[in-house]
C-alpha cells in the first residue's frame, strides 16, 4: 500500500477554558491539546502532536488560538474540520483548517499575538458573564489607565509583571500596543500586542492597570515599576477567567 507524503495542517481553534488546565497537555489534568489530539488519533490512527502557538494557563479562553500537526493522510482540511468538530466538546471549536507550508510552524513562525482582557466595572455583578469578565465593582478611571498603558508600550524589560518562579532566558519584550476599549458603559477591554509574552504577564499589566484606574497607583508609576523589575511593586495578578488570546499574527 502506498504511504502517503507527511502534510502540514494550520488549525484555528477557539475554546472556553473554564474546565481545563490550560492549553498543554499534562498527565493528571485535563487539557485543549490532550482533547484535540486524542480527537485526531481517533481520525487517523496516528499518534499526534500539536505545536500550539504558545500556552495558556488554567482557566484561561481563546477566540484564535493557533496550532500546527503533521500527517501521512488522504484527509482534506473540510473533513479534518467536520470530523474534529464532531469529536470535540462543545466547549472546544475548530473554525478553521487549512493545509500549510511543510515548514510551517505555529510557535516558531508567530511574529506577534493579542490577547483580550475582560473587566465588568458596574456596581452589579452578572450571572451569565461570571466565567468571562473580571467583576470589579469600585468605579475605575480609564482615562488614567490609558495613560498608564502608554508606558507599557515599547521596548522594555517586563520582569515586574512576570510571575515568580518562572525563568527565562530574558524577560525583554515588545509590546506594540495595550487598547483600553470601553462598551456599553460596563465592559473595560484591554487588548494587548506583543512579540512575546511572559507568564501572566497580561494579568500583571491589567492589575497594576486596574491600580491606576482605582487611584491605588498614577500612571507615571508604571515607569517606576518597569524600571525596578520588581514584581512586588506592580498590582496583583488579575483573574484568569478573564483572558482570551485573541488573535496571533504571522
Amino acid at each position: 500500500m502506498r504511504q502517503e507524503t507527511p502534510k502540514n495542517f494550520k488549525l484555528v481553534i477557539e475554546y472556553d477554558g473554564s474546565a481545563y488546565h490550560g492549553w498543554q497537555r499534562q498527565k493528571h489534568h485535563p487539557t485543549v491539546q490532550e482533547k484535540i489530539e486524542k480527537a485526531l488519533h481517533t481520525m487517523t490512527g496516528e499518534i499526534i502532536i500539536l505545536n500550539g502557538s504558545g500556552r495558556t494557563d488554567a482557566g484561561v479562553h481563546a477566540l484564535g488560538q493557533v496550532a500546527n500537526f503533521k500527517c501521512p493522510t488522504a484527509l482534506t482540511p473540510p473533513v479534518f474540520l467536520k470530523g474534529l468538530n464532531s469529536l470535540l466538546p462543545d466547549d472546544i471549536v475548530i473554525t478553521s483548517c487549512e493545509q500549510t507550508d511543510i515548514k510551517f510552524h505555529a510557535r516558531f513562525d508567530a511574529k506577534s499575538k493579542t490577547y483580550r482582557y475582560c473587566i465588568l466595572n458596574r456596581e452589579i455583578p452578572s450571572a451569565v458573564n461570571r466565567q468571562y469578565a473580571w467583576f470589579v465593582r469600585r468605579h475605575l478611571n480609564v482615562d488614567e489607565m490609558k495613560k498608564g498603558a502608554a508606558h507599557m508600550i515599547g521596548t522594555h524589560d517586563f520582569k515586574s509583571f512576570e510571575k515568580t518562579g518562572s525563568p527565562r532566558p530574558h524577560t525583554i519584550r515588545t509590546v506594540m500596543k495595550v487598547d483600553l476599549i470601553i462598551k456599553d458603559d460596563a465592559h473595560i477591554f484591554i487588548d494587548v500586542e506583543a512579540n512575546g509574552f511572559l507568564r501572566c504577564m497580561v494579568r500583571n499589566m491589567v492589575g497594576t492597570l486596574v491600580c491606576v484606574g482605582s487611584a491605588k497607583l498614577t500612571a507615571e508609576d508604571i515607569i517606576r515599576i518597569i524600571r525596578s523589575k520588581n514584581r512586588k511593586l506592580a498590582g496583583p495578578t488579575a483573574p484568569a477567567h478573564g483572558l482570551f488570546l485573541k488573535q496571533v499574527y504571522y
